[in-house]
């Protein structure tokens, strides 16, 4: 099969993601002496400042990482939380019905400094300064400007003009959108960065103290105060076409740290998978396997009409199931053992026919009762024609935004995968004396109260951010993902079949032609669904794409190579392996 590069092959080390600079940055760490864990850390400093508008210092990162010393996958929870000050209640005294999404009132703890640091505090062997010296360099030096970030920054421009100045100052540098290749700085971003470090060796002693201290320099220091002081001062005009301020405080971030959990498994045609607990989406891919555990995916032809409407099929079902049931575990009872059970799947496949279905059908694990939230009515027209993930809307126009991606293997066997996004440039206007944006996540929650996902102050938004892990007979195998919101476990889980069933290599798997449903509604403001709806690249097969709309699909056929940002790390025959998405233009994979 052709392939738009090769698939990597090496025995030193790997590391792809979503773009070439913290590929790159990522592998000089594994050839100067650091381990995975170091290569993760600076890798995904770099992605904050040469994907601003997929992620930034004020986001959230899951990881998933495999240690030859413990011998087990671990889950670094990221994901910060809504703040004290927010209930249901409140935001709908306001006159809400759905969380925005932009401005402060959806900010949450910036969870993603503390997963990095506690990543390098606990596998890593490098300081801080060393990890993150190659984010500061292109923060303060200037990095080649995406397209895409030149294209979201023309979209905002007048908005930030109008409506946020301290965005327009730092991403309208002369008082204009800059071009594509442009070298791009943000010296306000370098100079926190520089300020943490001096904060953290301010502190002497081994390089675990350092790290501590500059951990305590976000969460209970300058950056917490610069934060809560700003959210407290600002009203700032968001998506419900008016202004607030926002409830997130210094004492918010000075409670939360990062947490260390066992992953959510399921074992699958001699795999184990790996994905986070059910404040994230992970599961869903569980459960997708689950119901696929039922079909004969050996005995079918990838991207045949069969195999397309399984899939598609069984997602519906499963994301239903998502809907319904998953948020975070601090604060529901969420019936994970039952919703992964064979006997569950079993009377859950019993719905899929051969015609597409257009209802959402949650289940009842242990016989409880579906309740689903009051889906506002929807537009289908705010679906991108790419279906590209997790939209960020500006009160003037709507943008995209999404999601990064970062897999990693070093020498000694240490496998990560990790899933950095929010805080992007056009979600929550810049603190201007700390340079960056903060994470809208908190538009995930819901204004019903006795909802799984229902607005709790110190709750978790159940995220749509989900990176990959697989085991193979008990050893680690592979990690993948892709940035795209709710299609994150869709794309990814075909990459896995594709690889599993239809015997492709890691990077075949990856240029193979993509599809996904947008059948359940979005988990983004405004909450947008296409009930029925699959978008395929047009690479697909014409005939396919017929017999899909036969059994009664409605198909939207797209660019034929639009969908997804896959990448992926793996170990097999003595050998690591890499590959990484063609999509986009930016994605690389690197190794040796």
């Amino acid at each position: 099969m052709f392939t738009t590069r090769p698939e990597l092959v090496g025995d030193f080390g790997m590391v792809a993601s979503t773009h070439w600079l913290a590929s790159a940055t990522g592998m000089s760490v594994l050839e100067r002496g650091g381990n995975a864990a170091d290569a993760a850390v600076a890798a995904g400093f770099v992605l904050q400042v040469v994907e601003p508008h997929l992620n930034g210092p004020g986001g959230e990162v899951p990881i998933l990482l495999w240690s030859e010393e413990t011998g087990e996958v671990s889950v670094i929870c990221g994901q910060g939380v809504a703040p004290a000050a927010a209930s249901a209640s409140r935001f709908v005294g306001l006159g809400l019905d759905l969380v925005p999404g932009t401005g402060l009132l959806p900010a949450v703890v910036p969870g993603a400094f503390g997963a990095w640091l506690l990543l390098l505090e606990r596998w890593g062997s490098w300081r801080l300064r060393e990890v993150l010296e190659p984010a500061i360099h292109y923060a303060e030096k200037g990095h080649p400007l995406l397209g895409r970030v030149s294209e979201a920054l023309t979209t905002v421009e007048e908005f930030f003009r109008a409506e946020w100045p301290t965005s327009a100052a730092t991403w309208l540098p002369g008082g204009r959108v800059p071009r594509a290749g442009e070298s791009f700085a943000n010296p306000v971003l370098a100079q926190t960065y520089r300020r943490i470090v001096a904060e953290g060796e301010a502190a002497g002693g081994r390089r675990e103290v350092q790290i501590r201290a500059a951990r305590d320099a976000w969460y209970r220091g300058f950056v917490a105060e610069a934060i809560g002081a700003y959210c407290a001062r600002a009203e700032v005009m968001d998506t419900s076409g008016r202004r607030h301020g926002g409830l997130l405080s210094a004492d918010d971030l000075a409670a939360w740290e990062p947490t260390l959990e066992p992953p959510t498994t399921f074992d699958y045609h001699g795999y184990t998978v790996c994905k986070t607990g059910p404040w994230g989406q992970g599961p869903v891919f569980l459960q997708q396997l689950a119901l696929l555990a039922g079909y004969d995916l050996d005995g079918m032809a990838p991207l045949s009409a069969d195999w397309i409407h399984a899939i598609a099929e069984c997602g519906k079902l499963a994301f239903a199931d998502r809907e319904a049931w998953y948020g975070d575990p601090r604060f529901t009872d969420v019936p994970l053992r039952e919703l992964l059970s064979a006997a569950y799947a079993d009377e859950r496949r019993d719905l899929i026919g051969e015609s597409a279905s257009f209802e959402l059908r949650p289940g009842s694990p242990a016989g409880r009762t579906a309740r689903l939230p009051a889906y506002p009515r929807s537009s289908s027209s705010s679906h991108s024609a790419a279906g590209v993930g997790e939209p960020t809307i500006a009160a003037d126009g709507e943008t995209r935004g999404d999601t990064c991606h970062l897999d990693v293997v070093d020498r000694n066997g240490m496998m990560i995968s990790a899933t950095p996004s929010g805080g992007w440039l056009q979600s929550s206007p810049t603190i201007p004396s700390l340079g960056f944006c903060l994470s809208t996540r908190g538009q995930m929650f819901w204004l019903e109260e006795g909802l799984p996902a229902t607005l709790r102050g110190g709750a978790r938004p159940r995220t749509t951010l989900t990176p990959s892990f697989a085991l193979r007979d008990g050893r680690p195998w592979m990690a993948f993902g892709t940035p795209g919101g709710d299609q994150q476990d869709q794309w990814s889980l075909h990459l896995f079949l594709n690889v599993v069933h239809g015997r492709m290599g890691l990077q075949e798997a990856i240029d193979a032609p993509a599809f996904h449903s947008t059948h359940v509604p979005s988990s983004f403001y405004p909450r947008d669904a296409e009930p029925g709806h699959v978008y395929v690249e047009e690479r697909v097969d014409p005939a396919v794409i017929a017999e899909l709309r036969r059994r009664g699909h409605e198909v939207r056929v797209v660019d034929g190579w639009s969908l997804g940002r896959l990448s992926a790390v793996a170990r097999e025959g003595g050998w690591f392996k890499a590959a990484a998405n063609p999509r986009g233009g930016q994605g690389y994979a690197v190794g040796r």
